[in-house]
């Protein structure tokens, strides 16, 4: 039986490694799946994209509950380096690609990556601070517009 959805749409809103991953992980098994996928760039997800930052995005570790250590632990200096660390082992071993080659292989594969304009703006940003691999910036109009089709499904991460 064919799947119902046709489409995935990602609008990664935080560039942190674990919110990063789960939104490149998710379009990847669309494409395998053979399901259409574009992620949407915003605000702080931009990071994952911007050719100055995205070797340097870090695990969340203050406010996060999945993290299991009290906040003013979190905030504590090398806390967050830590944790980035060990979830950048743990990947590793698992043959899970950087995040730059990751992108690479979600271009190759057919996922669209969009930049939003307004994030893009209000972040001082030319379109050559950002990857090679983006198809282009666009206003959340335009890809509210490329969700307009039957059998699509957005998730906001």
């Amino acid at each position: 039986m064919a799947t119902k959805v046709k489409k995935m749409l990602f609008i990664l809103s935080k560039a942190t490694i674990e919110n990063v991953y789960a939104a490149f992980i998710m379009a990847n098994g669309a494409r395998m799946e053979g399901i259409e996928a574009e992620i949407f760039f915003t605000f702080f997800g931009l990071e994952a994209i911007e050719k100055k930052k995205i070797e340097h995005l870090k695990v969340a570790t203050v406010g996060n509950p999945a993290m299991h250590i009290p906040t003013l632990l979190g905030g504590l200096p090398g806390v967050e380096a830590f944790a980035t660390r060990m979830m950048k082992k743990e990947m590793e071993k698992l043959d899970m690609p950087p995040i730059d080659e990751f992108l690479e292989i979600l271009s190759d594969s057919g996922v669209s990556l969009w930049a939003c304009q307004l994030a893009v703006e209000m972040f001082h940003l030319k379109e050559n601070d950002l990857i090679d691999e983006l198809d282009g910036i666009l206003t959340i109009g335009d890809f509210y517009n490329r969700a307009d089709v039957e059998g699509t499904h957005l998730l906001f991460i």
